[in-house]
């Protein structure tokens, strides 16, 4: 019902507001749109007056929001805005980037919309709702404690979810941008884009939509598409409601990381209600699973993916600003990442643009629910069309992921045909709205359906995690140990179901990571990397995880997105193209080999995913234990050399503590006859043989 008639505030002069730019760059109609970003009148259901503000898009929980209200199951939002007078004519649009939960919207006291589903954008027509001079939008948000049958990814429930540890503060109400749009009656409502199959081609499905109730007729339409940075132009036929083109490239340009290269289609729709003009884009690129590699245009792909779980300090599942999303991605790269996992979460779609046009990989999947029901598996379902459609344009989303770890499947995948069903149809569906991309239907565990046969392991055993890579990748065990508390460990086999085959998918590791200090986890970081890049024919990784989360401390940098002490480790050499892979089971950090004497013998083998051959001598040199590596390497050791996803035959490097040290590192450098240094590692030799505390307990 509506809520009782009050005088709304007067709107309050502002000379700027949050989270300004165009909210929805994939589908582009900036030329006619208007922000409702910034302070509207707040008060929770208790009967009180409009008594507070609130700052959209921030969520009533954060600071940002000026709220700070937790657990707060219901509330309202209310502001005026004013219609630009150049609209007159056109209908009014009123659009939401996402609301948590549910939303019900008024404009003027008439409902104009009903949304459920907190990651998913909606939009109302609002034109038949408005009056002379100043409009009201008033919204009901309602947020329950009790989230486990819903779509909340990592926020935490009450009651809790099974995985409630890793979960954190919620993030309820408007947390994506607001804002209206003019466009005629009769408009395009989506541009469907995709590469064309030998990448010389775009081709375009514009699907068309009449305002109900308007009484312009739909017929003479035309529809002109026309690609931007060539000026080719196509007239296309628009029959029950779609059209359909293809658009050639002169000279194509492939979108790469390397070469993030838009095109950009400018599409006119003429009716007799008006013209309507957006422009959308994409990249010509191609992703695709061929044996057990992946291959990006035709040349193979390994992942250096890196988690991202899209939380920030004051603001929470809502980015501080457009350039906190670009300064992510930039920190993922600079830690030698090609692909960011942003994990259970639809990201604000500025995210993907910012990937596409710098050339970050993603990985994107939905939230996650936290049981299994009827219920809940229509809430997840429910995501997945959205998510293709709003984002389905990207060039750098290249895996579609779907469930995590039996996540709302009650983790008993193996033991139930229904959960197994429920992961199958959730890929199937997926499927059939874009076949053009690998699709993980639960990631980590227990595959049912799927064209990646990723897993997640955690050991803060060095030796133990090679043992078990090795085994994975040897076909050796097709299951592994997971810890699902401090006294309970099961097995988690790789198939969840007899029909999953285990062999000719490409394979990766999802998630690992280990160490409860920063020393700790940039030591794991470093030699469980180096394990994984062991083996030939694993297809890729994501590291756990780029930044901390609140009590989470996981992060490379913390939550503020800071350097951390990670003791001289530096992990753009650890995910470098080129990286050294060191024959040493480490005992503990700052002891990775004991020499009583101080003499040592490292065998080095190096593992190359660039295109060419790579080859050089190793050279070396000594710094304190935890010591950062010199700008320049000594010597002039053996030669190493190696060809592209293949790891190298090993050479062998020997060194001497300097004299009267008893302990030190030992760092190594692949060096290239021009001096170019193409590959670092290091490891650290300590004198005093006997176990110390710290020492790993399981060597």
């Amino acid at each position: 019902m509506t809520p009782r008639a009050e005088q709304p505030r007067a709107e309050q002069p502002r000379a700027e507001y949050p989270r300004a730019e165009y909210p929805r760059p994939h589908f582009d109609r900036s030329h006619s749109w208007a922000s409702l970003n910034g302070d509207w009148d707040f008060r929770a259901d208790d009967g009180r007056d409009w008594d507070r503000t609130i700052t959209v898009p921030f969520a009533w929980e954060t600071p940002a929001s000026g709220v700070e209200a937790h657990w707060l199951p219901l509330a309202w939002y209310r502001r005026r805005f004013t219609v630009p007078a150049g609209w007159a004519g056109q209908r009014v649009v009123l659009h939401f980037g996402a609301v948590h939960h549910e939303a019900t919207v008024w404009v003027n006291g008439t409902e104009v919309a009903r949304h459920t589903g907190g990651y998913t954008p909606f939009e109302a027509d609002v034109t038949g709702a408005l009056g002379d001079g100043e409009q009201e939008v008033l919204v009901r948000v309602a947020a329950p404690a009790d989230k486990r049958e819903l779509a909340h990814g990592k926020q935490r429930s009450v009651p809790r979810d099974d995985f409630d540890g890793v979960c954190f503060t919620p993030s309820s109400g408007i947390w994506q941008s607001v804002w209206l749009e003019a466009r005629p009656a009769t408009h395009l409502a989506s541009l469907r884009l995709r590469p064309a199959g030998d990448l010389d081609a775009i081709t375009v499905e514009a699907r068309v939509t009449e305002t109900s109730g308007s009484s312009e007729a739909t017929l003479p339409t035309t529809l002109r598409l026309t690609l931007r940075e060539t000026g080719a132009s196509v007239e296309a036929q628009v029959v029950d409601g779609v059209a359909r083109a293809v658009l050639p490239v002169a000279e194509p340009r492939l979108w790469s990381p390397e070469d993030p290269h838009l095109y950009h289609v400018d599409a006119e729709l003429t009716s007799p209600s008006g013209v309507d003009r957006v422009t959308a884009y994409t990249g010509l690129r191609r992703i695709e699973a061929a044996g057990e590699d992946l291959y990006l245009n035709g040349r193979r792909l390994f992942v250096r993916g890196v988690l991202d779980q899209g939380y920030w300090p004051r603001t929470g599942i809502t980015a501080p600003s457009d350039a906190a999303l670009v300064r992510d991605l930039e920190l993922a790269a600079a830690a030698g990442y090609n692909l960011v996992r942003k994990h259970l979460k639809l990201e604000d779609p500025r995210f993907v643009h910012h990937a596409d046009r710098l050339g970050m990989l993603v990985w994107a999947e939905p939230a996650a629910t936290g049981r299994f029901s009827a219920a809940s598996v229509a809430a997840f379902e429910a995501q997945i069309a959205p998510m293709v459609e709003r984002d389905g344009n990207s060039p750098a989303i290249v895996i579609w992921g779907l469930y995590n770890e039996e996540w709302g499947l009650d983790w008993d995948i193996p033991g139930d045909p229904a959960k197994q069903e429920a992961a199958a149809r959730a890929y199937d569906l997926l499927k059939a709205l874009d076949p053009s991309r690998p699709a993980v239907e639960n990631s980590g565990w227990a595959h049912v359906r799927t064209d990646l046969l990723d897993w997640h392991h955690y050991d803060e055993s060095a030796a133990t995690w090679g043992r078990t890579v090795a085994a994975l990748m040897n076909g050796d065990q097709d299951d592994f140990p997971v810890r699902l508390g401090p006294d309970h460990v099961v097995r988690k086999a790789l198939a969840g179901s007899p029909s999953q085959p285990l062999r000719g998918l490409p394979n990766l590791n999802s998630e690992y990571g280990g160490g409860f200090t920063c020393v700790e986890r940039a030591w794991h970081l470093r030699w469980q990397t180096q394990e994984l890049r062991r083996h030939d024919r694993l297809a890729g990784y994501v590291y756990t995880e780029l930044y901390d989360i609140e009590h989470e401390s996981a992060g490379l940098l913390d939550f503020e997105r800071r350097a951390k002490d990670l003791a001289g480790v530096d992990p753009a050499d650890v995910n470098a193209v080129t990286t050294l892979v060191l024959d040493v089971v480490p005992v503990a950090p700052g002891r990775d080999l004991l020499s009583e004497s101080g003499q040592v013998t490292v065998t080095v083998r190096v593992s190359h995913h660039g295109t060419e051959p790579v080859g050089g001598r190793l050279r070396t040199a000594w710094t304190p234990v935890l010591g950062a590596a010199p700008p320049l390497l000594e010597g002039d050791g053996p030669r190493a050399e190696a060809k592209p996803f293949l790891l190298s035959a090993p050479a062998e490097v020997h060194a001497r503590l300097p004299e009267g040290w008893t302990s030190g590192r030992l760092h190594l450098a692949l060096v290239a006859e021009d001096g170019a240094v193409l590959a670092r590692s290091a490891v650290d030799v300590d004198t005093h043989t006997a176990p110390v505390i710290g020492d790993d307990p399981h060597i």
